[in-house]
């Protein structure tokens, strides 16, 4: 199996930089500072970290040896399929889900759960095991965001839920999915890694993700609850009229359980809103493209959905750009050499599994390829201890489940928080929303405490 995003210059070729590994990990060491300063200053918004990756990038030119080959390998890493199908994927999910709160579908479900009484806390507690189903059916944490969180976050609000505390449980309950589902890419890719069934794997690691998940449920029901709002919103013949917009969303997880592209999903999701909700006479022809004489532009559902995809397109591709240079350096590669000879135990080589783990995927910021990346090290570590492929398919998973999901600098923190940004909603931080993610927490204490204790491990094998 080959990482998706490895960029190929011949045999034993790396990308040089001035000063060694330290000059290959300057632009990022910048970068996350200038995130870590927007972030605590207040402007943590995607748009905002355009300019600090610009500055990344061209100091990583500046102390590049080789600038032709560091452009090139930008270039490379932006231009990656996956790259470009996250893309497409937030320019969709712009146009989706401004059709789903323009025909009413946000109003009937908030109508809806008001009066069976879900509420505050308990709606989060809700939308935290929908996103849940959601993610381990489809087996995709972003997919399971741009669905969601367009829903459940609006109509969360408005029944008195905490905005950060609700979006943290929609991207916990991504997390779940994305951990313990048989089709998610992170479950394949460590199964694979490791050269074990799928069905083993995926049963294993439930003694590790439910127990996560009930301290998290504790976490949402505990801080759920936004102060001073009651959340009553009771249902009414005005507010149910956007209920049957339901199957738009429906369509588009039954595509993905069939194993469709998610392109495909959300291009049938938008068509099928589109034609139900100008058939029930919810939106009309002129909301979703119409000509504005005065501005000299196209206007209209459409464009303005795509346009809210914008912020995170520019910097998921800069941020790709510059993480494939960082990779090209062949700092993992490094790291890996130095830490191969330094285990003397089973729990030392969990340890320094769990640990170069960690560094690929905080140096990635992606998990898939993390675990390409760091798996056929941990095999061959966990073999000459006798961790069995279970156990160390487990360790790979969720520790890349954990990181993502939390830090302000990655996908799915900022695809979440771009997501709540409408004028009528409070807009949610990359920061806040991973500060709020009890379940990605909670599995990571868990892994941590798994490796420390021995728990979950098969000591019949490992000493």
């Amino acid at each position: 199996m080959t990482r998706p995003n490895a960029i190929d210059d011949g045999p034993g070729s790396t990308l040089p930089f001035r000063g060694g590994t330290a000059g290959a990990l300057a632009p990022f060491i910048l970068f996350l500072s200038g995130v870590a300063w927007l972030s605590l200053s207040g402007a943590p918004d995607e748009r905002g970290f355009w300019p600090i990756l610009l500055a990344a990038i061209a100091f990583g030119l500046a102390l590049a040896r080789d600038r032709h080959r560091y452009c090139e390998t930008l270039i490379q890493g932006m231009s990656q399929p996956i790259v470009l199908l996250m893309i497409m994927a937030w320019l969709l999910a712009g146009v989706f889900a401004a059709l789903m709160r323009a025909s009413g579908l946000i109003d009937a479900l908030t109508g809806l759960a008001g009066s069976l009484g879900v509420v505050g806390a308990g709606f989060v507690i809700a939308a935290f095991l929908i996103a849940c189903v959601v993610a381990s059916a489809t087996g995709t944490s972003l997919g399971t965001l741009i669905l969601c969180t367009p829903l459940l976050y609006p109509a969360g609000i408005a029944l008195g839920a905490a905005p950060p505390v609700l979006l943290g449980a929609i991207l916990g309950g991504a997390t779940f999915g994305d951990n313990v589902s048989p089709v998610s890419d992170t479950t394949i890719a460590s199964a694979a890694t490791q050269e074990t069934d799928l069905g083993g794997v995926v049963w294993s690691r439930l003694r590790y993700a439910l127990p996560a998940a009930a301290l998290a449920m504790l976490a949402y029901g505990a801080f759920g609850a936004a102060t001073g709002v009651t959340g009553t919103n009771p249902a009414s013949e005005a507010n149910l009229l956007g209920l049957p917009m339901i199957a738009a969303p429906l369509v588009v997880i039954v595509l993905l359980l069939r194993r469709s592209h998610l392109i495909e999903g959300l291009l049938a999701g938008i068509v099928v809103a589109g034609l139900l909700s100008l058939s029930l006479g919810l939106i009309s022809p002129s909301q979703i493209l119409y000509i504005d004489t005065e501005r000299f532009s196209a206007r209209g559902l459409l464009v303005e959905g795509m346009e809210r995809g914008l912020g995170v397109s520019i910097f998921t591709l800069l941020l790709m750009g510059l993480v494939a240079t960082l990779e090209a350096s062949g700092i993992l590669g490094r790291i890996l050499d130095a830490v191969r000879d330094r285990t003397t135990s089973a729990r030392g080589a969990e340890v320094w599994s769990f640990t170069t783990v960690s560094v690929a995927v905080l140096l990635t910021t992606h998990s898939t390829v993390a675990i390409l990346a760091v798996g056929p090290f941990v095999r061959r570590l966990g073999e000459r201890f006798g961790i069995t492929p279970y156990r160390r398919a487990n360790l790979l998973d969720i520790t890349v489940c954990t990181y993502p999901f939390l830090l302000p600098y990655c996908i799915p923190t900022i695809l979440a928080s771009s997501l709540t940004a409408d004028p009528e909603l409070q807009r949610i931080s990359p920061l806040q929303a991973g500060l709020h993610n009890f379940h990605s927490w909670a599995l990571l204490a868990v892994i941590v405490i798994a490796i420390l204790t021995g728990y979950g491990r098969d000591r019949t094998l490992a000493n």
